[in-house]
């Protein structure tokens, strides 16, 4: 696989693309122009960014009030605070008063890794998840981060989608099916499959590669779409393997393996289950692989808690 471009880089390339187009397309950053990486856009397109400064709240209210008037409307900031800061807003002005904000979560997961707890975003799909009228994008690389930047622009709902800040590895050909509410299939096996998203998607492959090498086969899946989600393929994916094991970079309270849980619990299907992710705990300070290393999200880490999941359940 080849290595891309970080997320974000593709996130401002393609809404340079959009708003070059059309002008009813702006950005809103929270003092996030450097970080969101849209200084070239503001360049190009200086009408069309409007920079509030560290005001989150202020951020989303008038994202949704310019949305209101029909601008396509990407509010960017950092995801820990927009999640958190803004989340009245985000629930009132935009949920719940229907208005097609796109809101742009940067530097989300551990990606200020240091920085610790207080700039961390490991809440942000709990929260979301719990909240009416919202779709929740985490793009796993290049491919899915485009597919998803056009999707909210053509799209009059409102979307919250998150990235993180390293490079991406390549996961998809450029004429996969990218859909809202639709995981998709990255690797085929039957032993054990991972369901992740985001940039924990790629350690699930490499685990599914060392697996492949011990005869084991392992099913990797993307799950972009947390919100509408998949329920279909986790279903049929549950049937055929022997084990799940869902990954994410999020708390494990509210996150993608919660979700998994609930829907495999509710349709009565049984499955060795696992799931990783971020505990509930004073979370470790170092950089985000280093963190991501303490938490088991690793390529050599995943594997060999495939291997105890299925060494355990070896008679289901």
């Amino acid at each position: 696989m080849n290595l891309g471009k970080p997320n974000l880089v593709i996130f401002a390339e393609t809404l340079e693309s959009i708003g070059s187009k059309d002008r009813n397309v702006l950005a809103v950053t929270s003092d996030s122009r450097g970080s969101g990486k849209l200084v070239n856009f503001g360049k190009i397109l200086p009408e069309q960014i409007v920079e509030v400064g560290i005001a989150e709240q202020n951020l989303v209210g008038m994202s949704a009030g310019l949305a209101s008037t029909g601008k396509k409307v990407f509010a960017v900031s950092p995801s820990c605070f927009l999640s958190a800061r803004s989340l009245e807003q985000i629930k009132n002005d935009v949920c719940y008063s229907d208005n097609p904000v796109n809101l742009i979560g940067i530097s989300a997961g551990v990606s200020y890794g240091a920085l610790g707890s207080t700039h961390h975003s490991i809440h942000d799909i709990a929260v979301l998840r719990a909240i009416n009228n919202i779709n929740v994008i985490v793009p796993a690389d290049n491919f899915e981060t485009r597919a998803a930047i056009k999707l909210a622009a053509d799209t009059e709902e409102p979307f919250f989608i998150k990235f993180g800040k390293r490079a991406m590895y390549d996961l998809h050909d450029e004429d996969t099916k990218f859909e809202l509410g639709k995981g998709i299939v990255i690797k085929e096996g039957l032993d054990v499959a991972f369901v992740a998203t985001g940039e924990t998607v790629y350690p699930a492959y490499e685990a599914a590669e060392l697996l492949e090498k011990q005869g084991i086969s392992a099913r990797v899946i993307s799950m972009h779409s947390i919100k509408p989600f998949d329920e279909e393929l986790l279903l049929k994916t549950a049937k055929e393997c022997r084990a799940i094991i869902t990954v994410e970079e999020h708390s494990v309270n509210g996150g993608l393996g919660e979700l998994c849980a609930s829907i495999l619990m509710q349709n009565n299907v049984s499955v060795p289950f696992k799931i990783v992710g971020i505990p509930d705990e004073y979370t470790v300070t170092g950089s985000q692989m280093e963190i991501l290393k303490h938490y088991g999200i690793t390529g050599d880490r995943l594997s060999n808690t495939a291997l105890s999941v299925l060494k355990q359940n070896a008679n289901v």
